[in-house]
């Protein structure tokens, strides 16, 4: 039994499904919202029903990121934990063996928009706004955020918004390459499918190893590369909220 997460077909859409984080009014990640997003794209992945996978928040919001309040009450080992959960959340999605699109509304900042970096195309709606905003809390961008952030807009672009942490919306989200196409908020999701719907029929096998080869260009030294990055991470977590809790 799930409380956050879902997996529904869509309707009049065979072969495609949809992955919806409901966890109003921002849909924040939390451990379990994570773990609930691993177990989903775990079992999209395993179905033979499903050509194509389409990451979705509602009408409102993608993900305002993680849950702050909650975050701060952990430790910098139960931190650790949380870096992990996240990790294991994005890898589960950014692995599905099948093409992914994520249908952005409104927010997609810190965390969500790393999850959104996760499929394989992103799909935003004209009034959404996006942003690397963990540096505003004094943290940096986990679960992988960083290293997909730049390979989807280059260095000096991704350097410029993780630092600053500021906002930007769909228009200059386009122009970086860091979202693939742009609806009216109310078509966002339909236009996510019709992007789906362009991949049903092709021969699964082959889609799933066209698509683990090419991430297998990115991915083949990101072992080292992503436990590093969850070491700094727990250590900026100690620096930004260990000490102003007295721990």
């Amino acid at each position: 039994m799930t409380e956050f997460v879902s997996v529904h077909s869509s309707a009049g859409h065979p072969g495609v499904a949809t992955l919806v984080l409901s966890r109003p009014p921002t849909n924040a990640m939390t451990r379990q919202v994570y773990r609930e997003i691993a177990a989903a794209a775990a079992e999209l992945g395993r179905r033979d029903d499903i050509a194509a996978v389409i990451l979705f928040g509602g009408h409102e919001i993608f993900s305002a990121g993680d849950d702050m309040p909650q975050l701060r009450t952990l430790s910098t080992p139960e931190a650790e934990t949380w870096a992990r959960v996240r990790h294991d959340a994005v890898q589960a999605v950014a692995t599905i063996p099948k093409p992914t699109v994520a249908a952005i509304t409104g927010y997609a900042l810190g965390a969500g928009l790393t999850v959104a970096l996760a499929a394989d195309w992103r799909v935003g709606g004209d009034n959404a706004k996006f942003g690397a905003t963990e540096i505003l809390a004094g943290l940096i961008p986990g679960g992988g955020g960083m290293a997909r952030l730049t390979r989807a807009i280059g260095a000096s672009k991704a350097k410029e918004l993780v630092f600053s942490g500021r906002f930007f919306d769909a228009e200059e989200a386009l122009a970086l390459g860091l979202i693939d196409d742009i609806a009216a908020p109310d078509d966002v999701y339909d236009t996510a499918v019709a992007w789906s719907r362009r991949f049903v029929g092709s021969p699964p096998e082959a889609l799933a190893a066209a698509k683990a080869g090419i991430n297998d260009v990115f991915e083949l030294t990101s072992a080292e590369r992503l436990a590093a990055e969850r070491r700094r991470y727990v250590e900026v977590f100690a620096a930004a909220f260990d000490r102003a809790a007295g721990r």
